[in-house]
């Protein structure tokens, strides 16, 4: 018959013989044997505060352990649950049990001290400050000057929000927050227009207003002849094609109505390659070699574009050429001032807005910074289809539109 045991709850002696559990906070110890464990009490017995304070010090062979149960650090699991330690007396088979409590311990560094004041300051330290203390204390000469350069570039970098901050509250307070908010409006308005082409408000007729040679200057357009020649001598299959492959809709259906006469035929050819070409670099986020847009595509016109319509940035060891959602709307503009030209100084809006695929507001948004008339009208696509396009007109004097105006209004929250 196997041996009973039975165990019994050791009441008097609980302050006396009162149970320890440890749980470190960076991990656990793979040998215990080589920590030397000291609980310390407080002696001040009277206060009914302060008697059953407890302080636990560990030390291992790299560093100190310390922890407490009272104070910010303490584990309030104490207060919300009893613990206990059974002791197993194997000769006589009773198991007495007894009260435990649990510790956290912390790892203590070098200046650092186990009392509740000095605790509670360790732990508004992060742990960067006391990688910094250990490095000011035992660091190399390298890794002080290091750290002596950070400290200084922190330093200085304090300083510059300081003085940015006093100076936004000096302009606050002399010209107020009405006249700061109208002058960002006006900003932001300023700033649509530097992506837009070069513009002369005071030009007599139209095609003065954004000049062509802005567009694409005399050395270019005499660069593009030989590739536009693909457009100017076109056949029917060639542009069905370039409909299966899925080419801008614009190019398109201007391919499919040239001028019979060979000087206008060579400039309109000319024209919608050179502009195929910014919807080709529109569709780019990062040029990462100089032929990014085809062998045909001249490299003087090929440098010129990356120089207009990319910024250069540094990444992983190379210099890459960028087109960010800025360039992105200035390549909308001036391709909408060369369908301005191609056609009269009247075009399909929607149509190009498909093509560089923008959403309306953002088509409408740019026309408008243009100064074009929008116009609404009833349009017959393939298949006998009739659909409603938006048009954009550049009429004299240019239209001026209320930059607040296109501004959604918030909805109130019911």
């Amino acid at each position: 018959m196997a041996a009973s045991s039975a165990w019994e709850y050791n009441a008097e002696n609980q302050e006396k013989q009162h149970a320890v559990i440890v749980q470190f906070s960076n991990g656990k110890l793979k040998n215990t044997e080589q920590v030397d464990f000291m609980l310390y009490k407080n002696v001040d017995t009277n206060n009914p505060r302060k008697k059953h304070r407890r302080i636990v010090a560990a030390d291992t062979d790299r560093l100190c352990y310390v922890g407490n149960n009272f104070g910010p650090v303490s584990l309030k699991c104490n207060t919300l649950c009893k613990y206990f330690v059974g002791v197993l007396d194997k000769k006589t088979g009773r198991m007495e049990i007894h009260n435990a409590e649990l510790f956290n311990m912390q790892p203590v560094f070098p200046g650092e001290s186990v009392t509740e004041e000095a605790s509670s300051e360790s732990q508004k330290k992060s742990y960067r400050e006391k990688v910094d203390s250990l490095i000011e204390a035992f660091g190399t000469n390298k890794q002080k000057r290091a750290l002596g350069a950070r400290r200084m570039n922190q330093v200085g970098s304090d300083t510059l929000q300081k003085a940015v901050a006093k100076a936004a509250e000096n302009i606050i307070d002399k010209k107020g927050v009405t006249a700061l908010v109208n002058d960002v409006a006006q900003t932001e308005a300023q700033d649509a227009f530097l992506y837009i082409p070069p513009c002369h408000t005071a030009a007599n007729k139209p095609e003065d207003v954004y000049k062509f040679d802005d567009l694409i200057s005399p050395a270019e357009y005499e660069a593009s002849a030989t590739p536009a020649k693909a457009f100017r001598d076109i056949l029917p299959e060639d542009i069905q094609k370039m409909i299966e492959e899925g080419s801008p809709s614009f190019v398109v259906e201007e391919l499919k109505c040239m001028p019979m006469n060979d000087n206008l035929r060579d400039h309109k050819a000319r024209c919608l390659w050179y502009l195929n070409q910014l919807i080709k670099l529109l569709f780019m986020k990062v040029v990462k070699h100089k032929f990014a847009l085809g062998d045909t595509c001249p490299r003087l016109i090929q440098s010129k574009l990356m120089k207009t319509f990319t910024f250069l940035s540094f990444n992983s060891g190379s210099i890459q050429n960028v087109v960010s959602s800025s360039m992105k709307s200035k390549i909308s503009s001036y391709v909408l001032a060369l369908a301005l030209h191609i056609n009269d100084f009247q075009t399909d809006l929607t149509l190009l807005q498909r093509d560089m695929k923008l959403s309306e507001n953002k088509m409408l948004e740019i026309a408008k910074a243009m100064g074009l008339k929008i116009t609404k009208r009833s349009v017959s696509m393939s298949g006998g289809v009739s659909e409603d396009h938006k048009f954009g007109t550049l009429v004299l004097p240019l239209l001026k539109y209320d930059q607040g105006g296109n501004q959604r209004k918030r909805k109130r929250m019911a």
